[in-house]
């Protein structure tokens, strides 16, 4: 059974940092890709950055200052947040896609950019 926890979010001021992680099971290498979205309140689920064998992207939005990085023998994806304003607020969810093309997903971890 593949289960993905989430942990590291919080209350940060605007210009603040975060790192969240996201640790699952079975071992990440099972997976095809692995990702962070994030949901905003009366908003659409967006994704904000993706990791692969081949590389990985992020949203416009956050280009320059998230970064995604996974460590294999941890099990654990990361998403490094910094410069972070309001408009990051959301509750942002890990992902995981599957050697068959299913999709994966955390129970999702709060973050609030507020001064």
């Amino acid at each position: 059974q593949v289960q993905l926890v989430e942990s590291g979010g919080g209350l940060v001021q605007p210009g603040g940092s975060l790192r969240l992680s996201c640790t699952a099971s079975p071992r990440i290498f099972s997976f095809n890709a692995m990702g962070w979205y994030r949901q905003a309140p009366g908003k659409q689920r967006e994704l904000v950055a993706g990791i692969t064998s081949g590389g990985s992207t992020y949203a416009d939005s956050v280009k320059g200052r998230f970064t995604i990085s996974r460590d294999n023998a941890k099990n654990t994806v990361y998403l490094q947040m910094n410069s972070l304003t309001p408009e990051d607020t959301a509750v942002y969810y890990c992902h995981a896609q599957g050697g068959r093309g299913q999709d994966y997903w955390g129970q999702g971890t709060q973050v609030t950019v507020s001064s």
